[in-house]
Protein backbone atom coordinates (compact mmCIF):
# COMPACT_ATOMS: atom_id res chain seq x y z
CA UNK A 1 0.00 0.00 0.00
CA UNK A 2 1.25 3.95 -0.63
CA UNK A 3 -0.09 6.46 1.24
CA UNK A 4 0.70 10.11 -0.18
CA UNK A 5 2.77 12.45 2.06
CA UNK A 6 -0.45 13.96 3.24
CA UNK A 7 -1.18 10.40 4.91
CA UNK A 8 1.99 9.85 6.13
CA UNK A 9 2.00 12.63 7.79
CA UNK A 10 -1.39 12.19 9.74
CA UNK A 11 -0.46 8.13 10.26
CA UNK A 12 2.83 9.77 12.29
CA UNK A 13 0.98 12.40 14.30
CA UNK A 14 -2.03 9.47 15.40
CA UNK A 15 0.77 7.02 16.10
CA UNK A 16 0.78 7.36 20.15
CA UNK A 17 -3.40 8.05 20.26
CA UNK A 18 -5.21 5.39 22.28
CA UNK A 19 -8.97 4.36 21.82
CA UNK A 20 -10.92 5.07 24.63
CA UNK A 21 -12.29 1.56 26.46
CA UNK A 22 -15.27 1.49 28.01
CA UNK A 23 -13.56 1.42 31.32
CA UNK A 24 -12.16 4.88 30.71
CA UNK A 25 -14.35 7.14 32.60
CA UNK A 26 -14.86 10.82 31.41
CA UNK A 27 -16.36 13.60 33.26
CA UNK A 28 -18.41 16.17 31.31
CA UNK A 29 -20.30 17.72 34.03
CA UNK A 30 -17.46 20.53 34.73
CA UNK A 31 -17.30 22.85 37.40
CA UNK A 32 -20.27 22.72 39.82
CA UNK A 33 -19.72 26.63 40.64
CA UNK A 34 -19.59 29.02 37.85
CA UNK A 35 -16.46 31.20 38.34
CA UNK A 36 -17.47 35.05 37.63
CA UNK A 37 -15.31 35.71 34.77
CA UNK A 38 -18.02 32.87 33.02
CA UNK A 39 -20.73 34.30 34.68
CA UNK A 40 -19.69 37.82 32.78
CA UNK A 41 -18.97 35.88 29.63
CA UNK A 42 -22.14 34.15 29.90
CA UNK A 43 -24.29 37.22 30.69
CA UNK A 44 -23.07 39.03 28.00
CA UNK A 45 -23.89 36.87 25.10
CA UNK A 46 -27.29 36.60 26.58
CA UNK A 47 -27.29 40.58 26.23
CA UNK A 48 -26.10 40.34 22.92
CA UNK A 49 -28.61 37.68 21.60
CA UNK A 50 -31.13 40.23 23.16
CA UNK A 51 -29.91 42.77 21.47
CA UNK A 52 -29.30 40.54 17.97
CA UNK A 53 -33.49 40.16 17.99
CA UNK A 54 -34.07 44.06 17.98
CA UNK A 55 -34.64 44.90 14.82
CA UNK A 56 -35.33 48.54 15.17
CA UNK A 57 -32.88 50.63 12.59
CA UNK A 58 -30.90 53.45 14.10
CA UNK A 59 -28.85 53.80 10.74
CA UNK A 60 -30.66 57.17 9.60
CA UNK A 61 -34.08 58.39 10.11
CA UNK A 62 -36.14 61.30 8.44
CA UNK A 63 -36.19 64.38 11.25
CA UNK A 64 -39.73 65.41 11.86
CA UNK A 65 -40.70 68.97 13.26
CA UNK A 66 -41.05 68.62 16.96
CA UNK A 67 -44.22 70.08 16.16
CA UNK A 68 -45.77 67.40 13.94
CA UNK A 69 -48.50 65.06 14.35
CA UNK A 70 -47.95 61.56 14.24
CA UNK A 71 -49.96 58.90 12.26
CA UNK A 72 -50.07 55.43 11.04
CA UNK A 73 -52.67 53.15 10.38
CA UNK A 74 -51.89 49.52 9.03
CA UNK A 75 -54.31 48.41 6.09
CA UNK A 76 -57.28 46.56 7.26
CA UNK A 77 -57.35 48.57 10.32
CA UNK A 78 -60.94 49.69 11.32
CA UNK A 79 -61.56 53.36 10.60
CA UNK A 80 -64.01 53.90 14.00
CA UNK A 81 -60.75 51.58 15.73
CA UNK A 82 -58.14 54.51 14.97
CA UNK A 83 -60.90 56.92 15.41
CA UNK A 84 -61.01 55.59 19.14
CA UNK A 85 -57.10 55.96 19.21
CA UNK A 86 -56.54 59.34 17.91
CA UNK A 87 -59.73 60.84 20.04
CA UNK A 88 -57.57 58.82 23.34
CA UNK A 89 -61.09 56.89 24.35
CA UNK A 90 -59.00 53.71 24.35
CA UNK A 91 -57.49 52.89 28.10
CA UNK A 92 -54.04 53.51 28.33
CA UNK A 93 -53.13 50.06 30.11
CA UNK A 94 -49.23 50.64 30.11
CA UNK A 95 -47.19 54.41 30.10
CA UNK A 96 -43.38 54.31 28.51
CA UNK A 97 -41.29 57.15 29.02
CA UNK A 98 -38.33 57.71 26.65
CA UNK A 99 -37.16 61.25 27.20
CA UNK A 100 -34.22 62.07 27.82
CA UNK A 101 -32.71 59.02 27.14
CA UNK A 102 -30.32 58.31 24.30
CA UNK A 103 -31.16 56.48 21.18
CA UNK A 104 -30.12 53.35 22.00
CA UNK A 105 -31.63 53.14 25.27
CA UNK A 106 -34.56 54.75 23.65
CA UNK A 107 -34.31 51.72 21.14
CA UNK A 108 -33.91 48.66 23.60
CA UNK A 109 -36.82 50.04 26.23
CA UNK A 110 -39.55 50.92 23.40
CA UNK A 111 -38.75 47.20 21.60
CA UNK A 112 -38.66 45.41 24.89
CA UNK A 113 -41.67 46.93 26.79
CA UNK A 114 -43.70 46.34 23.25
CA UNK A 115 -42.86 42.64 22.85
CA UNK A 116 -43.39 42.30 26.99
CA UNK A 117 -47.04 44.07 26.61
CA UNK A 118 -48.12 41.90 23.65
CA UNK A 119 -46.97 39.25 25.07
CA UNK A 120 -49.21 40.12 28.20
CA UNK A 121 -52.44 40.98 26.09
CA UNK A 122 -52.02 44.71 26.53
CA UNK A 123 -53.64 46.26 23.50
CA UNK A 124 -52.92 50.58 24.13
CA UNK A 125 -49.59 52.22 25.04
CA UNK A 126 -48.95 55.58 25.91
CA UNK A 127 -45.13 55.99 24.45
CA UNK A 128 -43.60 59.62 25.98
CA UNK A 129 -41.03 60.92 23.62
CA UNK A 130 -40.82 64.63 24.30
CA UNK A 131 -40.37 67.35 21.85
CA UNK A 132 -37.00 67.42 21.88
CA UNK A 133 -36.28 71.20 20.90
CA UNK A 134 -32.88 71.28 22.25
CA UNK A 135 -31.81 67.50 21.19
CA UNK A 136 -28.91 66.85 19.31
CA UNK A 137 -27.98 67.00 16.45
CA UNK A 138 -31.39 68.05 15.59
CA UNK A 139 -34.76 68.86 17.15
CA UNK A 140 -37.31 65.90 17.63
CA UNK A 141 -34.63 63.31 17.80
CA UNK A 142 -36.22 60.65 19.57
CA UNK A 143 -39.91 61.68 18.03
CA UNK A 144 -38.20 60.69 14.86
CA UNK A 145 -36.98 57.57 15.59
CA UNK A 146 -40.09 57.05 17.47
CA UNK A 147 -42.05 56.97 14.28
CA UNK A 148 -39.85 55.18 12.75
CA UNK A 149 -39.37 52.38 14.81
CA UNK A 150 -43.34 51.79 15.28
CA UNK A 151 -43.74 51.44 11.94
CA UNK A 152 -40.98 49.24 11.65
CA UNK A 153 -42.79 46.28 14.50
CA UNK A 154 -45.45 44.32 12.62
CA UNK A 155 -46.84 44.15 16.69
CA UNK A 156 -48.34 48.06 16.08
CA UNK A 157 -51.53 48.21 14.20
CA UNK A 158 -51.53 51.91 14.56
CA UNK A 159 -50.65 54.86 16.38
CA UNK A 160 -51.38 58.72 16.56
CA UNK A 161 -50.12 61.64 18.40
CA UNK A 162 -51.62 62.22 22.09
CA UNK A 163 -54.52 64.53 23.10
CA UNK A 164 -53.18 67.40 25.07
CA UNK A 165 -54.53 65.75 28.41
CA UNK A 166 -51.86 62.92 27.59
CA UNK A 167 -48.99 65.08 26.45
CA UNK A 168 -50.22 66.41 23.09
CA UNK A 169 -47.51 65.83 20.55
CA UNK A 170 -44.87 64.81 23.10
CA UNK A 171 -46.82 61.56 23.34
CA UNK A 172 -48.24 58.90 21.61
CA UNK A 173 -51.10 56.08 21.40
CA UNK A 174 -49.83 53.22 20.25
CA UNK A 175 -52.50 50.40 19.45
CA UNK A 176 -50.71 46.68 19.46
CA UNK A 177 -52.83 43.71 17.46
CA UNK A 178 -54.32 41.40 20.13
CA UNK A 179 -52.19 38.17 21.01
CA UNK A 180 -52.66 34.95 19.95
CA UNK A 181 -54.23 34.05 23.48
CA UNK A 182 -57.09 37.19 22.69
CA UNK A 183 -57.79 35.74 19.27
CA UNK A 184 -58.30 32.52 20.55
CA UNK A 185 -60.80 33.43 23.55
CA UNK A 186 -62.49 36.26 20.90
CA UNK A 187 -63.37 33.42 18.56
CA UNK A 188 -64.41 30.84 20.69
CA UNK A 189 -66.54 33.82 22.24
CA UNK A 190 -68.16 34.54 19.15
CA UNK A 191 -68.75 30.96 18.66
CA UNK A 192 -70.53 30.34 21.43
CA UNK A 193 -73.27 33.00 20.23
Amino acid sequence: MSFSAEELSFLQEMQDVKPLTPSDKVDLTGPSQLTLAQKLKRQAVEETLQQDSNYLSVERVDPLDPYDFLEYKKDGVQEGVYKKLRLGQYQIDEVLNLQMMKIEQARTLLFNTLMESHKRGIRTLLVRHGLGLKSKPFPALVKSYVNQWLRQIPEVLAFHSALKAHGGLAATYVLLRKSEQQRLANRERHQKR
